[in-house]
């Protein structure tokens, strides 16, 4: 049986699901999974705001990030539960943590599937420059439901293949930005700027830029909660945590080194969020086919990781809907045509609108603003993983000092987005959404006290 593409799925649906993938075959996932336009076009903005200092930005995310699956995976192989942080955020401070941590994951995956889908159209005006946002943004829209229509067996093969394409482009770029330095390949004879000579090379707009990078470094890194809901198909609950480590080292190297070659071929100062930077980097080389193949590659990630959060939210809700932390009409399918779940899909279909139409309004901006609040979002539900890790777990001292380190971290991730400008509204959106949902579980909570209901807490 192949491993579905994305964890929640059909996790109520089928029995035969639990306990068939390797750990190795975890990593491979979680790199598939991982790896999208937060990556291929986000890393561009971490670049014009902090310059060659982005690739210490991505170590610390790293360690951060590692730290953040590290507790995830005790937690899962003390108490193994399919609402994975969302259950165990319940289990360690009631249920409207549960509430209020599934809500989040929600919206912020919401906010993913959006930036995913403004990337696309921002990289589909590479070629048709004179079209609208809007329109590219329609029209992947109705793509992506349409392998949604497909049913689980058709999108695991569509996202299999993309998830390949994906990991695929960044390997060719390594291989060709080394032959490029080394000289196999001609160029304009222009200059690199090569290894930072100092600290005000590597560090051009001190730490402000550089705390502003924080969370775009975070961001690329997105989905390790998703790999911690995964862990429940392993066959061996125990090598969740080898799994991680692997996925992690992997991602990173991955990612150090094509950041690092970009960082030698081109100034900073020549990138922007309107291309992606690995394209930039090689934009004065005869490789007049390379920024077509790449940014097609890239459209191929952004259009995968979108087609999963729309896939997640879907399915999400309907198990918010069973746990009787969303309306229960969103727990219906169409048993008729492949277990659809309609109402859960019509709302994320919904989130898919409101992009287009915000790329509509906002199509110079509205990349960044996104990506922002959405990196916000996910560094929330990482806050509470650490938070919650520490209230159920036995942790040892290293542990406990490593969390703590790691949640000041993510800390900074959030909070280095108010000192740049250009991307401090996106802060705001973040903050505004959490209130909201900080409203509606407060609300929640007054409904369950008075029906007896507030301690309620079960699996997903």
């Amino acid at each position: 049986m192949k491993p579905s593409a994305h964890p929640i799925l059909n996790a109520k649906d089928s029995e035969s699901a639990q306990g068939y993938l390797t750990w190795w075959q975890l990593s491979l996932l979680g790199v598939g999974c991982t790896i999208g336009t937060g990556y291929f076009l986000g890393t561009g903005i971490g670049l014009k705001v902090t310059g060659p200092s982005m690739v210490i930005s991505f170590l610390l995310a790293a360690w951060g990030t590692y730290m953040v699956f590290h507790l995830l995976a005790q937690m899962t192989t003390a108490d193994p539960q399919e609402g994975s942080f969302c259950y165990y955020a319940g289990k360690a401070c009631g249920r409207w943590a549960r509430f209020g941590c599934g809500w989040n994951y929600w919206t912020s995956t919401v906010l993913i599937m959006g930036s995913q889908l403004t990337a696309l159209a921002i990289l589909s005006q590479f070629w048709f420059p004179g079209i609208p946002l809007w329109m590219f943004a329609s029209l992947y829209s109705i793509l992506s439901i349409g392998v949604m229509l497909l049913g689980s067996k058709g999108f695991d093969k569509v996202e299999h293949i993309l998830a390949v394409t994906k990991t695929a482009a960044i390997v060719i770029f390594i291989i060709l930005a080394g032959a490029a330095l080394i000289g196999w390949i001609p160029g304009d004879g222009g200059s690199h700027p090569g290894i930072p000579g100092s600290m005000k090379d590597l560090f051009p707009y001190g730490l402000r830029g550089f705390w502003s990078s924080l969370l775009y470094a975070f961001y690329a890194y997105g989905g390790v909660e998703v790999i911690g809901l995964m862990a429940m198909q392993l066959k061996n609950k125990e090598e969740a945590p080898k799994a991680g480590q692997a996925m992690l080292l992997a991602l990173t190297i991955i990612y150090v080194i094509s950041i690092g070659l970009v960082i030698l071929m081109v100034s900073h100062e020549a990138v922007s969020e309107k291309e992606s930077p690995f394209v930039t980097a090689l934009a004065s080389y005869h490789l007049s086919f390379f920024p077509h193949v790449f940014n097609g590659a890239i459209i191929i990630a952004g259009f995968s990781t979108m087609t999963a959060s729309l896939f997640a939210v879907t399915n999400l809700l309907v198990m918010l809907a069973h746990n009787g932390d969303a309306p229960q009409v969103f727990e219906k399918k169409i048993k008729s045509y492949k277990n659809l779940p309609l109402p859960s899909l019509a709302l994320a279909a919904l989130g898919l609108a409101a992009s287009v139409i915000t790329a509509l309004f906002l199509p110079g901006t509205i990349y960044a603003y996104l990506t922002t609040a959405a990196g916000i979002l996910q560094m929330y539900n990482w806050g509470i993983i650490l938070f919650s890790a520490n209230k159920l777990l036995k942790l040892t001292v290293k542990d406990k000092l490593f969390s703590l380190l790691s949640l000041l971290l993510v800390a900074a991730a959030v909070s280095g987005t108010l000192v740049e400008k250009s991307i401090r509204f996106g802060f705001i959106i973040s903050i505004l959404l959490l209130a909201i949902i900080a409203f509606v579980t407060w609300i929640m909570t007054r409904i369950w006290r008075r029906s007896g209901q507030e301690k309620k807490q079960s699996s997903y």
